[in-house]
């Protein structure tokens, strides 16, 4: 059953700073379906990020609603809402944002901790993720700055897919990586998809949207077309 998952209802958002006004979102409207693979693709000051993390639950709409399964995110007190991102949606960020004073295993099991699951059951569940994220586990052990940048971009993929979230929003996942590290880590997301994962991903590179399902196209704050891949243009098609 294909039901929204994430609906945004002309989401508005300003930042104020020293008196000056900047409106980031100017009345955004967008439904996201379970199991859609989506891009959202625009120029740098687009707002592509601010709608990421509004979807994200990481920051609210000065206006307009976003409901996440039918329930209106407003409505949620902090720790409802913090539950939510532990339970339902996995982030995977450009640079990676990782922890470099602990290891490879101990930042992949940090969505797990807050949950009470036994440290073996952790370790069983971080190895399985790095694994689905093409990643190797004889990573585990060591910290990210002996990684390359690919290789970190997958263990950061792993602690965002280790609590089997519903929704995995990525801001410019390859934006950091070379071209052989960002056909992997499409290649993933597009496996994650095929398993029933609904992914949201901000691009600057037309060679990952083409890989989606949809390529959302924001100017100025708002959401301008929405265009349909081509998959010979993808990047996993070179």
């Amino acid at each position: 059953m294909r039901g929204e998952v994430l609906v945004l209802e002309n989401v508005v958002k300003v930042y104020k700073a020293s008196g000056v006004e900047t409106q980031a979102l100017k009345g955004i409207s967008l439904k996201i379906y379970r199991g859609d693979f989506i891009a959202i693709m625009g120029p740098s000051g687009s707002g592509k990020t601010t709608l990421l993390n509004i979807m994200g639950l990481l920051d609210k709409p000065t206006s307009g609603r976003v409901l996440i399964d039918g329930i209106e995110a407003s409505r949620l007190s902090s720790s409802e809402l913090a539950r939510i991102r532990n339970y339902k949606i996995g982030f995977v960020f450009q640079f990676f944002n990782l922890v470099n004073r602990l290891t490879v295993l101990e930042n992949i099991e940090m969505p797990l901790i807050p949950r009470g699951i036994p440290r073996p059951k952790r370790v069983e569940m971080a190895t399985a993720a790095l694994i689905k994220a093409a990643g190797d586990p004889s990573w585990l052990p060591k910290k990210p700055s002996q990684l390359s940048g690919g290789q970190q971009q997958r263990v950061a993929i792993a602690r965002a897919i280790v609590g089997e979230p519903e929704i995995l929003l990525a801001d410019e996942p390859t934006g950091n990586i070379d071209t052989a590290s960002s056909k992997i880590v499409v290649n993933t997301f597009k496996k994650l998809n095929e398993a029933g994962a609904t992914i949201v991903v901000v691009t600057h590179n037309p060679e990952v949207a083409h890989c989606t399902q949809k390529i959302y196209i924001i100017r100025d704050g708002l959401l301008v077309n929405i265009v349909d891949p081509d998959p010979s243009k993808c990047i996993l098609s070179a």
